[in-house]
């Protein structure tokens, strides 16, 4: 990559692969734990994610180019850790664990939207930078969310 618009096009690819992979990953989390309140949380989730994914076409329109992914390992990581905390732990434990996985999850992905609303910014891309800027909105509520199930479990524990 050299320029600014190279860089926009593969991290979008990568949070395109991320979101897609969360898709698959959030029923597993939402039939592992016990909470009925987290796993809805987790299929809320599923939901918005996909949502997500039909906007990130979206944005992908605006640079003219496929909706594509490329292999994001930061969301492979996160996903292979949560899948081994499913396997390892039990009761509340895997619901506490759960979260904090979920959370890793989102801070990575407010991590990204926030650089490429920028980029879409600088690149004077208006069109990405509100389509982006609707997804940020959605991630930071669902962080807020999943630490109000993070400070009710602990209080429970």
């Amino acid at each position: 990559m050299k320029t600014l618009a190279e860089a926009f096009h593969h991290t979008l690819k990568d949070v395109y692969f991320a979101e897609n992979a969360l898709c698959k990953a959030l029923p597993k989390m939402a039939d592992a734990v016990s909470d009925e309140a987290l796993a809805q949380a987790f299929r809320d989730h599923e939901a918005e994610t996909r949502e997500q994914v039909e906007t990130l076409k979206k944005v992908f329109e605006t640079i003219d180019a496929p909706a594509e992914g490329e292999k994001c390992d930061a969301m492979e990581g996160l996903l292979k850790e949560g899948e081994g905390l499913m396997a390892e732990a039990t009761g509340k434990a895997l619901g506490a664990t759960m979260i904090g996985i979920a959370q890793a999850v989102e801070h990575y992905e407010i991590a990204r939207y926030g650089t490429l609303r920028q980029w879409a910014k600088e690149l004077g891309n208006t069109r990405a930078h509100d389509l982006l800027s609707q997804i940020l909105d959605v991630e930071k509520a669902t962080n807020a969310k999943l630490t109000g199930l993070a400070v009710n479990a602990a209080r429970g524990a």
